[in-house]
């Protein structure tokens, strides 16, 4: 299992000293009001930037350690700003996923056609394959979005609003999947129902720091709901899983 470190990482202006550490195999979530730095954060987990202070750890070694193929290999990511902008067909997409184990110029092997078709399967867009990219819905594109990061066959995934434009079924299934990947997953999400009853801890942002860390029925807290996110909300359990979930007041 793969473990990820953020270490005291800032980032001028944004973050100002974020620690959050995910045990091998954990799924962790950021959760936090807008503005609070929850994707800077994970930018300088997946490289798309580079902090102006502390260090990212992936398996105890440093990022700045590894090479973009090496933590390609070991790391998946989905960013609020995935997109594609020339005209591939969505089983090209996904395709894409296996670039980091290939070398030289190899082309797709069969396993590699396997693994992608798989991919697309779990994300019930094994219809999609032929379609042009370009032409999918919203929800449609995270979906193969997320197949393209899971054909990579990473051991951490890093997700950025991975339910975003996703209908509550395919929202439900999909956190039901990446809970049951057994990898390391650090994700944010918006939904704090969502997050509370998929992820093993949540880390609480606000003003580019992480004010609280635990698990979701210790954070999820009507105090630091009010204090964090302006809102009055009631904590009860779900009544089949137990999960903490809230029941928000428009006016404090």
């Amino acid at each position: 299992m793969v473990d990820v470190e953020v270490d005291g990482v800032t980032v001028a202006g944004i973050l100002r000293g974020v620690t959050v550490s995910v045990g091998g195999g954990e799924v962790h979530g950021i959760v936090g009001p807008n503005g609070s730095g929850k994707s800077t954060t994970l930018r300088c987990v997946y490289r798309a930037l580079q902090p102006t202070g502390g260090v990212v750890r992936l398996g105890g070694r440093p990022l700045a350690e590894l090479t973009v193929r090496e933590s390609a290999r070991e790391m998946a990511a989905l960013t609020q700003d995935s997109h594609v902008e020339f005209d591939f067909t969505v089983a090209e997409v996904v395709a894409m996923g296996r670039l980091p184990h290939q070398t030289g110029f190899d082309g797709e092997t069969r396993e590699d056609r396997e693994i992608c078709a798989s991919a697309l399967s779990r994300m019930d867009a094994a219809h999609l394959s032929g379609r042009s990219f370009l032409s999918l819905s919203g929800g449609e594109r995270q979906r193969v979005l997320i197949a393209r990061a899971l054909a990579q066959e990473p051991n951490v995934l890093v997700l950025d609003e991975p339910t975003n434009h996703l209908d509550i079924s395919h929202q439900l299934a999909v956190l039901a999947l990446v809970r049951g990947l057994g990898i390391t997953v650090l994700t944010v999400l918006h939904d704090l129902n969502l997050a509370a009853a998929y992820c093993d801890r949540l880390h609480v942002m606000d003003d580019g720091l992480v004010v609280v860390s635990g698990k979701p029925e210790d954070v999820l807290t009507p105090d630091v709901l009010l204090e964090v996110f302006r809102v009055k909300a009631h904590v009860v359990p779900h009544p089949v899983s137990g999960v903490p979930q809230l029941l928000f007041e428009h006016r404090l």
